[in-house]
């Protein structure tokens, strides 16, 4: 499967994903420059299908074009984090 389109919708504070009319979604929530990513979802269906890694990878090429810093609270966030050393720049704790 190719990897649906990745939107995302500031007002919902989400990027999202629609694969056959079904919502995948990364949220987030804004603490001054700090982007806390505080949840992940792929419909299980679509789990193992890399969507969620492209989520994450928008939210995150997201917060560094604005400068922010990332709090990762979803734990596959911190996960993905934990596997890209690259991103140690950006990514803050509690």
């Amino acid at each position: 499967m190719e990897t649906p389109a990745i939107v995302h919708n500031a007002a919902a504070q989400r990027f999202e994903a629609r694969i056959d009319g079904q919502l995948a979604h990364c949220d987030y929530r804004m603490d001054g420059a700090t982007m806390k990513i505080v949840h992940t979802e792929v419909p299980p269906a679509y789990e193992g299908q890399g969507i969620a890694h492209a989520l994450v990878e928008a939210a995150i090429a997201h917060a560094r074009a604005q400068h922010y810093k990332v709090l990762p609270l979803c734990s596959y966030v911190r996960a993905y984090a934990a596997r890209h050393p690259e991103l140690a720049d950006l990514i803050v704790s509690r």
